[in-house]
């Protein structure tokens, strides 16, 4: 048990009755409704599941411009916090309050990363935006620094619960990757930073995959292994996971093999939206050379299935929009013949998706993302998945 997918992994095999997994396919039951309230634009969520049975899904929530007079809204929000309900029903029903995770003292926090380790702990990234003003937004000192639409970068972080999210500690400052130690707004060497699943491995160690900046001027990023030996208090650097002179990377799912490799799906940035895969078969030490998974969507999130066979969601920024998945072989290798399943087809634009899954206590499986119908305000919505009884 390494990971609060492995421990949902233990409890789903216990319910489920004995018959081949094998000879069973991935039913859909439906779609529910995680949080929505018109007023904020609520996104990037993930979900874990406690030992005792109750769902708890973060999300990133700002107001809803447009809900303001304004024209639009965006992805850098100076009021957008790290948010989280609970559900003790296996979803049917959520806490309508969000509880707060964390508000950054300097900015607007992204894409709440939960992983759930093996003695309870949630570990929980995160990165950050910084407003600047007048003349201290054309500042030349920070002409190396990431910028959207008037915010400044200022890297990831990282806050940690031990009593099931009800209490946070931080927020952790992790080390940024070696040699791409761009100073941010706040002085600082931009740390380490990433959307997507970290894993746990037999080992114990905490395995996190990370962007950095390619330096001289590129505007691309690669992705790089980060690892923690004491459940995301301190990190260190492992090893490049993805490089390339023309294809970009960067959020990044991790999930360990029944046979022990730590395979990464990558999200790609010129490469007409291919997912891609990288896979290290020496314990995080070093990876092979990234491979086109023939399929295009982003970004991912992977679970073990109680047979060892790899259940992959992603979300699809292409019409039609929405969330599809794929049940992968135990190591990884039928990823072209996969079948793709659709999840959802019904989304108003392509500002949705980045699902994140879960078992859930009564052997099924949860699927949550942000969604937005008719262009309308996002909110967090997730797919009930069962395992049902395929042909022979």
């Amino acid at each position: 048990m390494h990971t609060h997918r492995c421990l949902a992994v233990l409890l789903l095999a216990a319910l489920l009755p004995p018959v081949s997994l094998l000879a069973q396919d991935l039913v859909k039951d439906g779609d529910v409704v995680v949080y929505q309230d018109d007023r904020f634009y609520s996104s990037f969520p993930s979900v874990v599941l406690r030992s005792d049975g109750e769902l708890i899904v973060a999300f990133r929530r700002a107001p809803e411009r447009r809900f303001l007079g304004e024209s639009g809204t965006n992805h850098t929000d100076p009021n957008s916090y790290l948010v989280l309900v609970r559900s003790k029903d296996n979803g049917k029903t959520w806490t309508t309050e969000p509880e707060l995770i964390f508000a950054h003292p300097f900015g607007g926090s992204q894409d709440p990363c939960m992983t759930q380790l093996s003695d309870g702990t949630i570990v929980c990234s995160s990165y950050g935006w910084v407003l600047l003003r007048g003349d201290a937004a054309k500042n030349p000192a920070l002409s190396a620094t990431a910028r959207s639409d008037g915010f400044v970068f200022i890297g990831g972080y990282l806050v940690r619960s031990t009593d099931g999210g009800q209490s946070w500690k931080g927020p952790i400052i992790p080390p940024p990757v070696p040699g791409r130690e761009t100073l941010t707004v706040l002085k600082q060497p931009c740390p380490a930073y990433n959307r997507g699943p970290m894993w746990q491995g037999r080992d114990g160690t905490l395995n996190w995959a990370v962007a950095a900046e390619i330096p001289e001027g590129a505007s691309r990023t690669d992705v790089h292994l980060m690892a923690s030996a004491d459940g995301g208090l301190t990190w260190k650097y492992r090893c490049p996971i993805a490089q390339d002179p023309k294809v970009t990377f960067n959020e990044t799912a991790l999930i360990e093999t029944r046979a022990g490799a730590l395979v990464a799906f990558l999200r790609t940035a010129d490469f007409d939206d291919h997912t891609v895969v990288a896979r290290s078969t020496d314990g995080g030490k070093s990876f092979g050379p990234w491979e086109d998974a023939g399929f295009q969507g982003h970004p991912h999130c992977a679970t073990l299935l109680p047979d060892g066979r790899i259940l992959l969601v992603y979300g699809y920024r292409h019409k039609p929009f929405g969330v599809r998945a794929r049940v992968l072989d135990a190591e990884c290798t039928n990823l072209k013949e996969s079948k793709e399943i659709v999840l959802r087809d019904d989304g108003g634009s392509g500002d949705l998706g980045y699902p994140w899954v879960s078992a859930m206590a009564d052997g099924r499986y949860l699927v949550v993302y942000y969604f937005n119908r008719d262009d309308g305000t996002r909110h967090i919505a997730g797919t009930v998945l069962s395992l049902g009884k395929g042909e022979k």
